[in-house]
């Protein structure tokens, strides 16, 4: 929210016009520059959105020169510390840490709506059996709006309300359905007598045939995966889902459009590109080579994991699950073990070169998260929607958060036109 305003101005060949500067609660101050085009015929060109702030919010902050994350107000390091995924759910969807019976009601309400409809199987079969499981969560989710029609008028508050639920209850179902329907086995129905991650873990890795054990070393890892990737502000694919939210759309459309922009290799496929580079490294001798190569802007290699679009210091999400990525393969005696140790090494190298100090190309969080992905058991194909799964919360609060905002518009960036003008047609015959 804005604390106040202050004023500046635009001189375009000797013509002022005025232009209000505010003053956010944290972070740089903002030119408003709504009226811009109604008083001065002028666009402004911001390739890429990098220098636009789109919405209000009041929901993540980011300050990516101090390396700094926090939801709601709340530092990630001592959330991740101290609580868990569904206590930040409750926090990103209604802006305040629950009290005992506020938490209680929620986890309660969201184990009440972890099935999906029965028919969504037959959607399910649909798919080719090698078809990458983002194909088919991105299907299925935009499907939910066909089986849950009393939960898409964004016009009752009601019928958001249990949407938000729903897709927070029923993704790690639909996420666990599409992995197990790639690698041929039956689908597990979700056990409510579990906690949010253990259950996922067990939709994935449990068969009918035998008792699936858990631990809670391993459920506390995925729990903060789950957090650290909860919410990021105004990425690619959380504007996308405002975007298309901003035209009407019902949420399970807007969260189909979010998954689908965080596909991207550029956007959700990060730490995949991460482990496939250590993994090409291969063993702690041949570091320097490869250190070498990312300098030689020549060569197409890159390290992949380090320098973030919005952090310009350290990751802070890096630090957690540097610790669970440790934490994780001592309790698995994981074969990957050597792949943590280049990890580690490269990590200290590159911190310690002249070269990734002075640009700033700190370890992020996909560093160490597709190794745990990897040590569990999941395969690569399965890295992006388990980051699907975790932003939910993050794409429905911010949704939520549009929902209401008085000063909503359908979404219409303009450009800067570089074609042709005026030409005339010319018959066929004449070309």
């Amino acid at each position: 929210m804005t604390s106040h305003k202050k004023n500046a101005k635009l001189v375009i060949n000797d013509k002022s016009y005025p232009l209000d500067l505010s003053s956010p609660s944290a972070g740089p101050d903002v030119l408003d520059i709504r009226h811009l085009y109604r008083d001065a015929n002028i666009f402004t060109y911001d390739p890429g959105f990098t220098s636009t702030a789109s919405c209000e919010s009041e929901i993540t902050f980011i300050d990516g020169e101090k390396g700094i994350l926090q939801y709601r107000g709340y530092d990630i390091a001592e959330l991740a510390k101290n609580s868990y995924y569904l206590e930040v759910c409750f926090l990103l969807l209604y802006s305040h840490l629950p009290t005992a019976d506020e938490l209680a009601n929620f986890e309660e309400r969201v184990t009440m709506h972890t099935m999906v409809h029965e028919q969504l199987i037959n959607f399910f079969r649909g798919f080719r059996r090698d078809a990458h499981p983002m194909a088919i969560i991105t299907g299925v989710v935009g499907a939910l709006s066909a089986f849950y029609h009393d939960s898409t008028d964004i016009n009752d508050p009601q019928q958001r309300e249990i949407a938000c639920i729903r897709m927070i209850a029923k993704l790690p179902n639909i996420v666990a359905m599409a992995y197990k329907y790639s690698i041929g086995q039956p689908y597990i129905y979700p056990s409510n007598d579990l906690d949010y991650p253990t259950n996922f873990l067990k939709m994935c890795f449990s068969v009918p045939t035998q008792e699936y054990d858990t631990n809670p070393t391993i459920s506390r890892a995925m729990d903060r995966i789950f957090m650290l990737h909860a919410d990021h502000e105004q990425n690619a694919s959380t504007s996308t889902v405002r975007l298309a939210g901003s035209s009407g759309a019902n949420p399970f459309a807007c969260i189909a459009a979010g998954i689908a922009c965080l596909w991207g290799p550029s956007h959700g496929g990060a730490n995949e590109a991460c482990l496939n580079m250590l993994r090409e490294i291969g063993t702690v001798d041949k570091i320097p080579e490869y250190i070498n190569r990312a300098k030689d802007k020549s060569d197409p290699f890159r390290l992949m994991g380090f320098g973030h679009r919005v952090y310009k210091n350290f990751d802070p999400r890096a630090h957690i699950m540097k610790i669970s990525a440790d934490e994780v393969l001592e309790i698995l005696d994981s074969d990957d073990k050597p792949i943590l140790k280049v990890a580690k090494e490269l990590e200290k190298i590159a911190l310690e070169d002249d070269y990734f100090q002075s640009k700033k190309l700190y370890p992020n969080v996909d560093y160490y998260s597709g190794i745990i992905l990897d040590a569990l058991g999941y395969p690569t194909s399965m890295f992006t929607p388990i980051f699907a799964l975790s932003r939910t919360v993050g794409w429905i609060a911010q949704w939520k958060e549009m929902i209401v905002d008085p000063t909503l518009k359908i979404g219409r960036p303009r450009q800067k036109y570089t074609g042709n003008v005026n030409l005339k047609y010319i018959p066929i015959e004449d070309r």
